[in-house]
């Protein structure tokens, strides 16, 4: 009898610990797994209570789903095959043959707007999109960034295309299910493929556009297969949101080792747009050159930071330097983000635009400080302009950019000012047109603004006629002729 009690009361004791588990536990983790948006458990904090509690990372809720045929069937509707081609001079006598790259890409509009990578595109004369139901195209590209490697192209829209949304690349999570999708090894290979992996790292820097100015890698490491081919090609949560788009791979061999890398996707909706609206980026820079401290750095023993950003030089008349900033000055915080590398602090100030405002928290002299920086962009103001890079301007072999408000106002003219002349360009070879040169009329047409170059070029063919100043002899008319190869 003894034991029968003894036996019935551990059996209710059990009953009772099993219920509190299921109702504090479990319970609750099912109500997390059918969440289909990410929930910010805090609201960003200001400056203020960031010195006075120390950093903490606003956590997110990550997807949760383990069954990926739902995302995958809807998203693979939105991706697209790419074939580029480019011309490439083989005799002296201009016979040519035509060199081939293929990628993949991710329709982001149902007007027919595709992203990819800017390798899969560069210098292409032709390029054509298949469609996941077999539809083919002739693509425009809109525009690039080898800078962050991500390019836009646009395709007819007969009707209504399939595409994806943007999800929130901040609001992943290690560990998180993520799926890649693409062309591996090209149409031939394993087209339109979906491989699934975790998220390994965030804002990893593997040096692959070191030969780019101001280049922006804070690449999403996942362990998801992706192959030459796979380049373009969307990273989605599995809600089928695009969270990166995948660029690289790390490997000895050229194949996937275990290691791919993307885009992640909240820098590359802030590209594609300024893309779309402006014809090129409107890149934002807080005008300091820094290096990365390691914790053991003796800089840190007298503050409660274990990284940070040594300011080692601030370029006169930039957005840090209004703002009082100094050589020394220690950097460990923009807006609600502990800066504790170089690439986390590319890619947040790359989502800017010259004018905002962003927050930051400095170390100086044993003082925690802060302080509000406008940010410029490279040349030291706030006004978003176009810079044009188009193809047709870089086969005559030069940049222009609209003129500033006030360039306007002081030359009493519209134009495009000359920003970049490349030396063994064909207009280099035919004139000695330098940097600065403000054009106002191609062929007698009037120029308005650096649009109007582009489409000058682009409807010219043999002689073309440059007019125009420069602003240090903005009375001087010269006058530029060269062959348009």
């Amino acid at each position: 009898m003894r034991n029968f009690l003894h036996t019935a009361a551990g059996a209710i004791v059990g009953a009772i610990v099993g219920v509190w588990l299921y109702t504090s536990w479990i319970s609750k983790d099912t109500s997390r797994m059918d969440e289909t948006t990410p929930v910010v458990e805090e609201k960003p904090r200001s400056i203020a209570q960031a010195i006075s509690d120390r950093w903490k990372p606003v956590t997110f809720r990550s997807y949760q789903p383990s069954d990926f045929t739902k995302a995958s069937l809807g998203a693979l509707r939105a991706v697209v095959y790419i074939n580029a081609k480019t011309k490439a001079m083989i005799h002296p006598f201009f016979s040519s043959n035509m060199d081939e790259t293929e990628g993949s890409g991710v329709i982001i509009d149902p007007e027919g707007y595709i992203a990819t990578n800017h390798h899969v595109i560069e210098d292409a004369d032709i390029i054509t999109v298949e469609l996941y139901d077999k539809r083919s195209y002739n693509a425009t590209l809109v525009g690039s960034d080898p800078s962050t490697d991500l390019a836009l192209l646009k395709i007819p829209a007969e009707d209504t295309l399939p595409y994806l949304e943007f999800g929130n690349s901040d609001s992943l999570q290690i560990g998180e299910w993520v799926l890649a999708l693409g062309n591996p090894n090209g149409k031939e290979g394993l087209p339109f493929t979906v491989t699934a992996g975790i998220v390994s790292a965030k804002g990893r820097d593997i040096n692959i556009l070191r030969n780019q100015h101001f280049s922006v890698e804070s690449f999403i490491q996942t362990d998801a297969a992706i192959n030459p081919g796979n380049s373009g090609g969307p990273l989605i949560n599995t809600a089928g949101q695009i969270v990166g788009i995948n660029s690289a791979i790390f490997s000895k061999h050229g194949s996937f080792e275990g290691y791919s890398f993307a885009i992640p996707s909240n820098l590359t909706l802030k590209v594609l747009n300024d893309i779309r609206q402006y014809g090129s980026v409107q890149r934002a820079i807080l005008g300091v050159q820094i290096r990365e401290l390691p914790p053991s750095s003796p800089l840190l023993k007298d503050y409660d930071y274990r990284y940070g950003l040594l300011i080692v030089r601030v370029m006169p008349q930039s957005g840090a330097y209004d703002a009082g900033l100094h050589r020394g000055d220690i950097l460990v915080q923009i807006d609600s983000y502990q800066i504790n590398s170089m690439a986390k602090m590319r890619e947040i100030i790359a989502r800017k635009h010259p004018g905002d405002l962003v927050d930051i928290v400095y170390l100086r002299g044993g003082r925690v400080d802060t302080a509000t920086i406008t940010l410029k962009n490279t040349d030291n103001r706030t006004e978003l302009i176009r810079i044009r890079r188009d193809k047709v301007l870089m086969k005559a072999g030069f940049v222009v950019r609209d003129l500033y408000s006030d360039e306007k106002k002081k030359y009493k003219t519209v134009g495009a000012r000359v920003t970049t002349v490349y030396q063994g360009s064909p207009i280099k070879r035919y004139t000695d047109l330098s940097d600065g040169f403000i054009i106002t009329h191609i062929n007698q047409s009037p120029i308005r603004n650096a649009n109007d170059v582009v489409k000058a070029l682009s409807e010219a063919s043999g002689r073309v006629v440059l007019e125009g100043f420069y602003e240090h002899k903005p009375n001087e008319r010269v006058r530029y002729s060269f062959f348009l190869e």
